[in-house]
């Protein structure tokens, strides 16, 4: 076991040295030897309130087990002016390497997968931010237009399509970053949010989400639970203003934390499955 475990450590400080340079900026947190299965075919849940921003669905891996789908899910950014940047899956030097998702000012590069719902596989078209108004693209993004009122229509983005390729190299997607990606890649970012890393974590105690049970076709592709009014990024924004508002005195309250992590630290949801995955169950999920 003492051996396995060094040998995965040296391979992955190996595989982060020789990596791209588009690689190196965002970091590999896991990688697997076999390529993570098709994206399924999901409905978009209606998102119930203003401000949340469409995250979509992805294959996570656990090193015993294999694959397994964390749901798509709408979700309250961090603060204001905020997109979500998905995670993908890229090969190199004879692995597929798992880069984490993160918040920041614009989307950065996620391998040209087409997740869908805006998620074209450059930037994101499902919305975009007004000041502190976030506005609906509804020809791409499913939303409740008796309680969200910010919609516009354009029909020049892409939406959903025939390819479900959920990787970046050969037999998957073969796009580089753009110069606007390279550039999002050195903005400040943030770490996914605590609803998406219990999402993460529930998707993985969660059997029937793993690839060798549903045969690529899992059950929860998307969450169905709706955001509750009083948690919507408005609100909450507007009580951190108020916090801020108060007299001096109140010296144990804190400043926001969403601007202090580093460009260049990007905190995974699969922090907790570094090792080598065993072969034995490293089998390729046929479609």
């Amino acid at each position: 076991m003492i051996r396995i475990k060094t040998i995965s450590i040296v391979f992955a400080f190996v595989l982060i040295s020789s990596a791209t340079a588009f690689s190196q900026e965002i970091g590999i947190s896991i990688s697997a030897n076999i390529a993570p299965p098709p994206l399924p075919v999901y409905s978009q849940p209606i998102c119930q309130n203003d401000g949340y921003i469409w995250t979509p669905g992805y294959w996570a891996y656990d090193n015993i087990d294999g694959y397994y789908w964390v749901s798509g899910a709408w979700i309250m950014p961090p603060q204001y002016g905020y997109l979500w940047t998905p995670c993908y899956w890229g090969y190199a030097n004879g692995v597929y390497g798992f880069y984490g998702g993160y918040w920041g000012s614009h989307v950065g590069f996620y391998g040209g997968v087409n997740y869908g719902y805006g998620y074209s596989g450059v930037g994101y078209g499902g919305g975009t931010w007004s000041g502190h108004t976030f506005r609906y693209n509804t020809a791409v993004s499913n939303v409740n237009r008796g309680v969200v009122h910010n919609t516009y229509v354009d029909n020049n983005v892409n939406g959903n399509s025939n390819n479900h390729t959920s990787f970046n190299g050969p037999g998957g997607t073969t796009a580089k970053p753009t110069s606007q990606e390279q550039a999002a890649m050195h903005e400040t970012h943030v770490q996914p949010t605590s609803a998406q890393a219990t999402r993460q974590q529930t998707a993985s105690k969660d059997h029937s989400q793993f690839a060798n049970v549903n045969h690529g076709k899992p059950a929860n592709s998307a969450t169905n639970s709706h955001p509750k009014a009083s948690s919507s990024p408005t609100t909450t924004a507007n009580n951190t203003q108020r916090q801020q508002n108060k007299p001096k005195q109140q010296t144990h309250q804190q400043a926001p934390q969403t601007h202090q992590q580093s460009p260049q630290t990007h905190q995974q949801p699969l922090q907790a499955h570094q090792q080598q995955p065993q072969q034995s169950h490293q089998q390729r999920i046929k479609q």
